[in-house]
């Protein structure tokens, strides 16, 4: 995809807060309530998580965070495109971008949590396409009929 701008963002603008927002309630409608682990705007301003947001002139077409869980493991969090954007490199741009702010600071490896079922299935299979095993759980989180880990050695 060209003219893919990807930039750390502090989530003040209304239109990635609204992304965000689309995100929770998409995770919400998805999963079962006590399986949601999508980051509210508050949490996505934490210390240790970095958020970035995928602009195309200045629309916001995706988002995406890392979130540091120790100085060698990072987690891939909010992963989300807007629908407009949807197939058209978006996903697969922040993706690999966030994998290249883990290998700059030295990750020896990337982790996520996701659900199982077809709306996930589309953000599984690139995961896939780059790499990412099945794995145990790590963290908080739990694998079980709903939930998985996934990993990627850098």
């Amino acid at each position: 995809m060209a003219d893919v701008r990807i930039v750390e963002d502090d989530l003040s603008g209304e239109d990635i807060q609204a992304l965000v927002a689309l995100h929770l309630a998409g995770m919400h409608a998805s999963s079962p309530a006590c399986k949601v682990h999508a980051l509210p705007v508050a949490s996505l301003r934490a210390p240790g998580v970095t958020f970035y947001a995928a602009r195309v002139g200045d629309a916001v077409a995706g988002m995406g965070a890392i979130k540091q869980l120790d100085p060698k493991h990072g987690e891939l969090k909010s992963m989300r495109v807007a629908p407009e954007w949807l197939g058209q490199g978006v996903g697969e741009a922040m993706l690999l971008h966030l994998l290249a702010v883990a290998r700059a600071r030295g990750y020896a490896r990337v982790s996520l949590e996701t659900g199982r079922g077809p709306a996930f299935d589309p953000a599984l299979g690139l995961y896939r396409k780059h790499g990412f095993v099945s794995c145990d759980a790590f963290a908080d989180y739990v694998v079980d009929d709903f939930s998985q880990c996934l990993t990627l050695a850098l």
